[in-house]
């Protein structure tokens, strides 16, 4: 889980959260300031805020807010790394709520519970199908338990492709029997985005390096795709960082639907407003879809369409938002007003620091790099400044432009990409340096 999401209540005091999760809950203003409270206690980790967690765990309350905010309580405590907590939250897993024991199997997987009682109740647990039994078997993996290999080998059959996913990966993980892996990738194309986010997961736990093209290609979010290349690439035992795996991640950050593996299709053409409102869908298969089939469409009829459309809701919807960067770089034939306007979006979105819109930013960069090569030169002190906090995509996806600018000074490409060779990110070092070795051939 990461941490972009965590100070979402700013004006709530460490002290504040503490004294309503001591307070009767009678006595709330709200029901649901136990949930806020503990939730919030995220950004304030020491021994007090453990306590204060514990202490909230422990009281016998059945009231649905208590038991709404325990299984936030035992989350934050995992993502703490609080392990003196570890005996309180193995006691959670003997609650009547499959929520809490839920969030408790994940927390001890952070924490990486070796007690034995606490691994036997998890194990008892697998024969409960009432539980999460996905994530059950992912702790248990992780943990490195053999004695559930026997159990977690008959659930490689589950009807449940999450369920069966997560027991073919942790068998691999357990035994290094990998050859069942080729039956995830098979999730990668199941209708539900759930499951092929799922089997995603399992070719990460599975550290299936051999799959990392299948990964590349599922229609699911470019940022799952590429946390898994990442995490994959670096859990490798000899990790090198060629040509072949660059192009891997250059293939997620172009991100041509073309090279997606689609799974929904239309009986018919749809109308351009039906394809520009897919772009809301939280399917990303129907997302690129609907992308596919904008292509067909004229930019003189498509830009009043978006232009209304960003206004009134795509500015502020993260997925639409990256969809409409991906059309707006993807196309140079833009009305003459409506290209002023679509650099402005452009530029507007490349230094948008909002969590949410942080995948928006390299494909920014990248249209602004297809529609205006000249004010993408210039903008670049400015887009990769301190101030504005550049992730490691933007840089990655700067060196990636600069290497097909041809009609730019080779000594001005250079120089701007020997910054790169010393960048914290392996990926973005070893993009720069390819890009570099490539520049020198062509100039001598």
């Amino acid at each position: 889980m990461g941490d972009a999401f965590n100070n979402i209540h700013p004006e709530l005091t460490c002290a504040h959260a503490y004294q309503i999760l001591t307070t009767p809950i009678d006595q709330l203003e709200s029901k649901s300031d136990f949930y806020m409270a503990a939730a919030h206690l995220i950004n304030f980790p020491g021994n007090r805020t453990e306590q204060i967690l514990l202490d909230f765990l422990s009281q016998p309350s059945g009231e649905q807010a208590v038991q709404i905010a325990k299984r936030k309580a035992v989350e934050v405590l995992g993502r703490l790394g609080s392990t003196r907590s570890v005996q309180v939250i193995g006691q959670c897993l003997e609650s009547d709520d499959i929520y809490l024991v839920e969030n408790s199997v994940w927390a001890l997987q952070q924490l990486k519970c070796c007690d034995p009682a606490i691994i036997r109740r998890m194990l008892a647990l697998l024969q409960d199908k009432t539980q999460n039994l996905r994530v059950l078997i992912q702790c248990l993996a992780s943990l490195k338990v053999q004695e559930s290999i026997e159990s977690i080998r008959l659930l490689q059959d589950s009807e449940n492709l999450g369920v069966r996913g997560a027991a073919i990966s942790a068998i691999a993980q357990l035994s290094n029997e990998k050859l069942n892996l080729d039956k995830i990738v098979e999730h990668l194309t199941v209708p539900n985005q759930m499951d092929r986010q799922s089997a995603v997961q399992d070719l990460i736990d599975a550290n299936a390096f051999d799959f990392l093209p299948a990964i590349v290609s599922a229609p699911v979010s470019p940022a799952f795709r590429m946390r898994a290349c990442r995490q994959i690439l670096n859990d490798s035992d000899s990790m090198l960082i060629d040509a072949n795996i660059l192009s891997l991640i250059d293939t997620i950050l172009r991100d041509d639907p073309s090279c997606i593996d689609i799974v929904h299709k239309y009986d018919q053409q749809p109308s351009i407003e039906f394809l520009l409102r897919d772009l809301f869908n939280t399917d990303f298969s129907r997302c690129y879809l609907a992308l596919m089939g904008l292509r067909q469409c004229s930019s003189e009829v498509l830009w009043p369409l978006m232009s209304d459309l960003w206004a009134r809701e795509a500015h502020n919807d993260y997925g639409a938002h990256y969809f409409f960067m991906r059309i707006f770089g993807s196309r140079s034939d833009w009305p003459e007003d409506g290209l002023r306007h679509v650099l402005e979006i452009i530029q507007e979105s490349i230094i948008n620091r909002r969590p949410q819109f942080r995948k928006s930013r390299a494909a920014a960069i990248q249209a602004l790099h297809f529609l205006s090569p000249d004010l993408f030169i210039q903008s670049i002190p400015g887009f990769l400044s301190a101030g504005v906090d550049a992730p490691w995509d933007c840089r990655y996806v700067t060196a990636l432009c600069l290497e097909s600018m041809a009609e730019v000074n080779i000594s001005l490409r250079e120089n701007i990409l020997s910054q790169f060779v010393v960048d914290p990110d392996p990926f973005v070092r070893a993009r720069s340096e390819i890009c570099l070795l490539r520049l020198s051939a062509t100039s001598s």
